[in-house]
């Protein structure tokens, strides 16, 4: 049965795959290495240890580098590097073909060389092989390790003797005896490996991992490359799948508010007409209040602004109320000039709002004219006296 995705989201990313080679396969050297600062051309300190290593390979091997699966040791500090390398021949055509896959190739006793141990610390390393002896004196990297075949059919007693044998060459305050394999998997910070086995445990970084690794370097460099191209494939493909299903949350938060929006017009539809009733009555209870409340007042209106006041020569030919609170009448003068300052008059009423003069024609040196007057709401009481 397959696993959900929410069951391979637990599980998180797949362990680093890495092939741990037998021990006996490789002979092992401790070398010193002079350090000097970053330089010029920015040299790490890795880079250095990795040419001194090559060039300690080339004086001591018998073969040719192109000819051994080498590789190194070595952690920030340190003031020697253990080397490893390997007769390629040890190994068939379909071994190195599968090393393509894998992430890390390297001996078995990498994997806890770089455990935190007391000073004067020995680890034995059991495999069905034989046992590897790894010497830690007061440094971070190990200063001995030396492997020791031991027949798969050999006694109990055989392989004790041969661990008294093999423990008689260090000087040793501590023995650490490891039976299973280490296993790996990735650390809690990203580009390190973790390695563990029983009661020890190795954090390693990537880029120390790269110089342990005993492929060939220029196909490891390939692969590398590789695999950081892969690496970036990958973050477009996630980038472009989690864009796609924000897309996709977006599509279907609109069609969910387009049901939405449709279920309020829906709703809006079926309470029009009960509102538009509403709206119906509420309107005339608001005219009945103002019939009952308000009194429309066009006497006192008109003579509010009669002209007769300062003797205007200005009468009104008819009057209609305007709302409430307005009046429109139709007036007409045989002197034209004396409108703008009836008009001006009655701008200084103070319960005049606004005064609108119009439509202003002159035939047969009669001048008429349009007159809209909207007073202030309550300015003017019933049978009030004339200002």
């Amino acid at each position: 049965m397959c696993a959900s995705p929410l069951e391979i989201l637990r599980a998180g990313p797949p362990p680093p795959r890495t092939v741990l080679l037998p021990d006996g396969l490789f002979f092992v050297r401790s070398i010193a290495v002079n350090l000097d600062g970053e330089g010029s051309e920015g040299v790490s300190h890795l880079d250095q240890v990795a040419s001194q290593v090559e060039l300690a390979l080339e004086a001591t091997s018998p073969f040719p580098l192109i000819n051994l699966y080498y590789g190194h040791f070595w952690l920030p500090g340190a003031s020697h590097a253990l080397v490893y390398a390997s007769y390629r021949r040890r190994f068939t055509a379909e071994q190195a073909l599968t090393w393509a896959e894998t992430d890390f190739v390297c001996p078995s006793f990498i994997a806890l060389a770089g455990a935190k141990v007391e000073p004067a610390t020995t680890v034995l390393l059991t495999s069905p092989e034989g046992i590897t002896a790894m010497h830690w004196g007061t440094q971070v990297v190990p200063t001995k390790v030396q492997f020791q075949a031991i027949a798969v059919d050999a006694t109990d007693e055989q392989r004790s003797v041969i661990r008294t044998e093999l423990l008689r060459k260090f000087e040793s305050l501590k023995v650490v005896d490891v039976a299973t394999a280490p296993s790996a998997s990735w650390g809690n910070t990203e580009g390190e490996i973790n390695y563990s086995s029983e009661e020890l445990n190795a954090c390693l970084s990537v880029d120390l991992l790269k110089h342990a690794d005993v492929r060939d370097k220029a196909e490891l460099a390939a692969i590398q490359k590789a695999k950081a191209r892969d690496r970036i494939l990958w973050n477009v493909v996630v980038g472009s799948v989690a864009c796609f299903g924000l897309l996709a949350l977006f599509e279907l938060a609109l069609i969910a508010g387009g049901f939405w929006q449709n279920t309020r017009r829906i709703k809006l539809n079926i309470q029009a007409p009960v509102v538009a009733e509403i709206m119906n009555r509420q309107e005339i209870a608001n005219r009945i209040n103002d019939l009952s409340t308000r009194r429309l007042l066009p006497i006192e209106m008109v003579q509010a602004i009669s002209p007769k006041k300062k003797a205007y020569s200005i009468y009104f030919s008819s009057v209609a109320t305007n709302g409430l609170y307005g009046v429109t009448i139709e007036a007409q003068t045989p002197n034209a000039g004396e409108i703008k300052s009836y008009e001006n008059d009655l701008r200084g009423l103070p319960s005049c709002q606004s005064v609108v003069i119009k439509n202003t024609q002159s035939r047969n040196n009669i001048t008429t004219f349009t007159l809209v007057v909207m007073f202030i709401p309550n300015a003017l009481k019933p049978n009030a006296p004339t200002p």
